[in-house]
């Protein structure tokens, strides 16, 4: 039995810059337990797939791996989880299959409109300083990863360190090319409280609120609760469900 009382529920989590599919490494016995099956799709030049890093790697890369994996798994009626960056992926996987998915969460995540990319999302001195930071830091083509949230525990700095890799900036820089009307479903914002410099995802959360399209949850999380809140997490995601 799934999550929903019925047949067993597959959840697919994309996840966020600098991560892959071995983040969600904590979600799945978890979920598992609830007769979910997360799917953990990893993007080109992350994780397992770092030696396809190039600097034509780009957001519609990202989208086509995602994809890829719905149209070779062959998975439909799919709860589509995305976090932070991945919000970015899942809105194109979105507009390109809406009949594969039952319900999407974003996660922390950024909510694009058509013909936006990830700079237009930060203010314009981040987006200045994240310029900066790739051609100092990232040879011109990649981005550096972010400082990992205050909360993250010893052990976790551990196993998460050394498994961060960059991001290709062109996923950053390439605008969400999308036509047609937002395909109608089932949509919630988790916004995670415990916010980061800049608090990028206030937003979002904000516009989630004003909108009857949309379910909101708040948690008492830093950024990334499937790392530092794996529980918590799997309650909320059960809901939407």
């Amino acid at each position: 039995m799934g999550a929903n009382g019925g047949e067993e529920t597959v959840m697919v989590a994309v996840h966020g810059a600098w991560s892959s599919a071995w983040a969600w490494k904590k979600m799945r016995p978890r979920l598992a337990a609830q007769g979910v099956t997360l799917v953990t799709p990893s993007h080109t030049g992350l994780g397992e797939r770092a030696h396809l890093a190039r600097p034509e790697v780009d957001l519609e890369t990202h989208i086509a791996d995602v994809a890829n994996v719905f149209e070779y798994e062959d998975l439909r009626d799919v709860v589509l989880v995305a976090h932070s960056y991945g919000g970015m992926v899942a809105t194109g996987v979105l507009w390109r299959m809406p009949e594969r998915i039952r319900s999407i969460v974003y996660l922390d995540a950024m909510v694009p409109e058509p013909g936006q990319c990830v700079l237009d999302l930060l203010a314009p001195d981040a987006a200045k300083a994240l310029v900066e930071h790739v051609d100092t830091a990232g040879e011109g083509w990649k981005v550096p990863p972010n400082p990992l949230p205050a909360d993250t525990s010893a052990a976790d700095v551990a196993w998460i360190t050394p498994r961060r890799g960059f991001q290709p900036f062109s996923t950053f820089t390439q605008p969400l090319k999308v036509e047609g009307p937002a395909p109608r479903l089932a949509r919630t914002y988790v916004y995670c409280q415990r916010s980061g410099p800049g608090d990028v995802f206030r937003q979002f959360a904000d516009r989630a609120r004003l909108s009857t399209d949309w379910t909101l949850e708040e948690i008492d999380a830093s950024h990334s609760p499937h790392i530092t809140a794996p529980d918590l997490l799997t309650e909320v995601l059960l809901r939407a469900c």
